[in-house]
């Protein structure tokens, strides 16, 4: 089961690099009051690892509070 989850892993961080290279051109991303330039490459990355981020968050938070009630 670890090794699939590995595989899993590799390959959608692999398909992430792909989607990244091709998509270099600068947009204007509104940022609450702010209006930043950057590639959209940079920008599909920042949310990938946000969305990583948070989604390791949640499953901390839940393994943790599962950990606790047992």
């Amino acid at each position: 089961m670890a090794k699939a989850k590995i595989i899993t892993l590799v390959v959608l961080s692999i398909l992430m690099v792909v989607i990244v290279a091709q998509n270099t051109e600068t947009v204007e991303t509104r940022i609450l009051f702010f209006t930043v330039a950057m590639p959209r490459a940079l920008l599909l990355m920042l949310t990938f690892v946000i969305g990583l981020i948070v989604g390791l968050a949640g499953a901390v938070a839940v393994v943790g509070r599962d950990k606790k009630s047992a």
